[in-house]
């Protein structure tokens, strides 16, 4: 936490929540130094959850101790209870409890999307941000498959045969790391009926989510960081067979938008559908479904290249963002080393840093000296 309020201040407060695809990072992952947003007005907080199997296993035996008929969900419900917390606590740091807003990156946001779905978390927050992660595509169920989508009881079960755990008590007798270091075992919320009693997109669609303004938004190159470029396709012909065989009869147009005029552009259209597919839209949905439920939502676009060694292939890359909203360049993470930041990107970061402290505040970005940013 950084705060630079008295007890009873009541200043707005963010809370932040981590991203590393709920497998991996902390509450200081994102967060190394927040003292340039408490000097701007805020209570900053960051918090850790339960990530990997531990975090999001479901299993039948889990489902049937519980009071809820619930399992897999816990990684969530860490989350629920840190925002509980800060209801409970956070005047005593100078934070008003009337003000929190809740915002995080890539899986951070991920947990953002899930929690403004989620109704145990209505009124623990007012305003939301998510950068680079929603959660529009089919979520799993708990206890049954729906379509191509298998349980995640199913997934749970695969689990414990990988590790060799017949039962929950095998299960709970085997060291954690053990259940970390499974390979392939997919991290992810599910309809419980209780955390989510419906998939995310649905709750969203029906206005049934927590209605609170957004700011929400993706990178120009999301994908540079995950090593993709490899699987572009190598032929034209074989680019229009993929178009073809997941677009049908709008594979020309697909071909059109994406400026795909000779096999020099292959791997670049190939980056763009990913991220698009993967980011753009998703934030895109948040935010016109937002609108939809009479809410105001701020979209971006962030497409400044950030000036790291590796500068000419990562572009704007995914969480390239993240120095600039928290307004920490130079930045102290040591990932960051031999980034040879500008006086443009100083500006840019106290620019974007002040967007976001204005939303805390007050639920709209805009504010003196900025340029306008429009709903």
């Amino acid at each position: 936490m950084w705060t630079v309020a008295a007890a009873g201040a009541q200043q707005p407060v963010l809370v932040w929540i981590h991203g590393g695809a709920l497998i991996k990072g902390s509450s200081i992952s994102d967060t190394r130094d927040g003292v340039p947003l408490a000097k701007k007005g805020l209570v900053l907080v960051s918090l850790n959850y339960r990530r990997g199997a531990l975090g999001y296993l479901a299993h039948p035996e889990l489902t049937a101790e519980s009071p809820h008929h619930s399992s897999g969900n816990y990684g969530v419900l860490d989350q629920i209870a840190a925002l509980q917390w800060v209801q409970n606590n956070i005047a005593a740091f100078g934070g008003d409890p009337a003000r929190v807003t809740i915002a995080g990156e890539s899986a951070g946001a991920w947990s953002v999307n899930t929690l403004v779905a989620s109704p145990l978390a209505r009124g623990l927050f007012v305003r939301a941000i998510g950068q680079s992660g929603g959660r529009f595509s089919r979520t799993p169920h708990l206890t049954e498959d729906h379509g191509s989508q298998i349980s995640a009881e199913k997934v749970g079960l695969a689990l414990a045969t990988a590790v060799g755990a017949p039962s929950l008590a095998a299960l709970r007798a085997l060291p954690a790391s053990q259940l970390i270091d499974v390979i392939g075992f997919r991290t992810q919320e599910n309809v419980d009926g209780w955390v989510l009693p419906d998939e995310i997109r649905t709750l969203f669609a029906a206005r049934t989510h927590n209605p609170v303004p957004v700011i929400v938004g993706s990178t120009a190159d999301e994908m540079t960081a995950f090593g993709i470029a490899g699987s572009a396709p190598r032929t034209l012909d074989e680019f229009r067979a993929r178009a073809r065989r997941q677009y049908g009869d709008l594979a020309d147009e697909f071909e059109t938008a994406y400026g795909v005029r000779s096999e020099a552009d292959l791997v670049d259209a190939t980056m763009a559908v990913g991220r698009d597919v993967t980011f753009s839209l998703h934030m895109r949905t948040w935010a016109r479904w937002t609108v939809a439920a009479g809410q105001a939502a701020y979209l971006y676009f962030f497409s400044h290249v950030p000036p790291h060694p590796n500068a000419a292939t990562l572009r704007a890359f995914h969480a390239g963002e993240i120095p600039y909203v928290f307004n920490v360049v130079p930045s102290p993470d040591p990932r960051e080393a031999g980034f040879a930041y500008s006086a443009h990107d100083r500006q840019l970061a106290e620019t974007m840093s002040s967007y976001w402290v204005n939303f805390v505040t007050t639920g709209d970005p805009n504010g003196p000296g900025l340029p306008p940013w429009p709903p």
